[in-house]
């Protein structure tokens, strides 16, 4: 297995991301704890032209976010974000896609995986005035989703109701892996549901005018103080571990 500063990908990952039952955010404001990661280029892009994703992360980098996969419950994404199948070495986590207009088709990979048993049930997060829309939620159901309705505003999910639903069903855990839109929501939310932790892997590769980046949308007072924890170099990569103060 690969080393990390002379520790085992494992041994890494449990000394920087927290351990559930150990946090006041748990049990008073009933939240997972929230992981949120992901790879950005050196020029601050984590997306392609108009969102495409990219795959930025070295050989290393990438084997050690698959193991930090195995470390939660759940994995968000958005709709427009794939969750890789590649390798994993032990648990499944739980897909959960945030798709406030419930844009997901039914015959996208993910459900097909489920339906082949190759994969957990994946559960959609939508708008939760959309979950009377017998269409597109049945349809949706009858291809093995979980269809969830969280109340959103301006055809955005609010983070904080997010989080309470998703614990009230049993994740004590949550792995956030983006795109921008997800990113810039949980870090401009209040102290009480931004992430606990933030893992940032840094390419060294440019993506230029045409990639997409994140931070953007938040506001000056918005701007989250981090706390540095870890940084460690991947391959060819440099991974950042910092927590929120």
């Amino acid at each position: 297995m690969m080393l990390v500063g002379g520790q085992s990908v494992a041994e890494f990952l449990s000394s920087v991301l927290p351990a559930p039952g150990n946090s006041r955010l748990e049990d008073e404001f009933q939240r997972p704890l929230v992981t949120l990661t992901f790879a950005q280029s050196l020029d601050g892009k984590i997306a392609g032209k108009e969102g495409k994703q990219l795959i930025l992360s070295g050989r290393e980098s990438m084997l050690m976010t698959h193991w930090m996969r195995t470390k939660h419950d759940a994995i968000l994404v958005g709709i427009g974000r794939h969750i890789p199948e590649d390798e994993r070495p032990s648990h499944l986590p739980r897909p959960v896609i945030l798709d406030a207009n419930l844009r997901l088709r039914p015959d996208c990979k993910l459900l097909k995986n489920y339906r082949e048993r190759k994969g957990r049930r994946p559960w959609v997060i939508c708008d939760a005035n959309l979950t009377s829309d017998g269409g597109r939620k049945a349809a949706l159901e009858d291809a093995g989703a979980r269809v969830i309705g969280v109340p959103s505003v301006d055809g955005f999910i609010m983070i904080p109701d997010l989080l309470k639903v998703l614990y009230n069903f049993g994740i004590k855990t949550l792995m956030v892996e983006g795109g921008a839109t997800i990113i810039d929501s949980f870090l401009a939310e209040p102290a009480r549901t931004k992430p606990n932790i933030i893992i940032v892997t840094i390419a060294p590769t440019l993506i230029g005018d045409n990639g997409v980046g994140y931070g953007k949308k938040l506001s000056a007072t918005q701007i989250p103080s981090l706390k540095h924890i870890r940084t460690e170099v991947m391959g060819r990569d440099v991974v950042i571990v910092s927590a929120l103060e």
